[in-house]
């Protein structure tokens, strides 16, 4: 089954290329293009695919709105920010909003359609670049709950891009036992999303800063 997915970028040369190689992919198929934030909310709404990929500059809507918007509406559609900002706010803002992946406009075709995948099943997926400057300013209460010796491992295999469906395997239980770990993490950490809660793992030192792929 493929992935269905969104762009919305207000560039057209950005997104006829984005569509020319992520079509050459068997497992994922375009379902719609939009030219800024409202009209990529609209469709989403329309069309709810399983992931959005999402500028972050653009005219009538930004893309840290729209992303704020479509999670709280569609809580089942993924978010990746996908842009050409390098820029803390921008990732902080876009990772408070909901996005689940952060990447930049150069990111290599092979690695965009393993983020795409890897969103589609819930998993975090940040440029390392981005991984490093959220590690160093992301925001988690100074004494959160603490976390029970299960939830630790679920919270580091979150971490370390594992879908609930994997950790499941890893750990040799069932499925929607991990989803209850992950909402009780989330409670306990006081934060918004995995990605989030990644991030406290890996300012912890419960997992290593994502590096730089080859």
């Amino acid at each position: 089954m493929s992935v269905q997915i969104l762009i919305v970028d207000d560039h057209s040369v950005v997104r006829q290329g984005l569509s020319m190689f992520l079509s050459l992919d068997p497992e994922i198929e375009i379902v719609g293009e939009a030219s800024n934030g409202a009209e990529g909310v609209r469709l989403a709404r329309e069309l709810r695919p399983q992931v959005v990929l999402m500028d972050l500059l653009m005219p009538v809507m930004d893309g840290v709105t729209a992303i704020a918007t479509i999670r709280s509406e569609m809580p089942e559609v993924e978010v990746i920010a996908l842009t050409s900002v390098l820029e803390d706010s921008a990732i902080f803002g876009a990772m408070r909003a909901g996005a689940t992946g952060y990447l930049l406009k150069d990111t290599e075709a092979e690695e965009l359609c393993r983020a795409i995948k890897a969103a589609a099943a819930g998993q975090v997926y940040l440029s390392p670049q981005a991984a490093a400057r959220l590690v160093r300013e992301v925001s988690i209460p100074k004494s959160p709950e603490l976390l029970t010796q299960r939830e630790t491992e679920v919270l580091s295999l979150v971490a370390q891009g594992l879908a609930n469906k994997e950790i499941a395997l890893e750990l040799g239980i069932g499925e929607k036992t991990v989803k209850t770990h992950v909402s009780n993490i989330l409670s306990k950490l006081g934060v918004l999303s995995r990605t989030q809660a990644a991030l406290y793992a890996v300012q912890i030192g419960l997992v290593p800063v994502p590096a730089a792929k080859e």
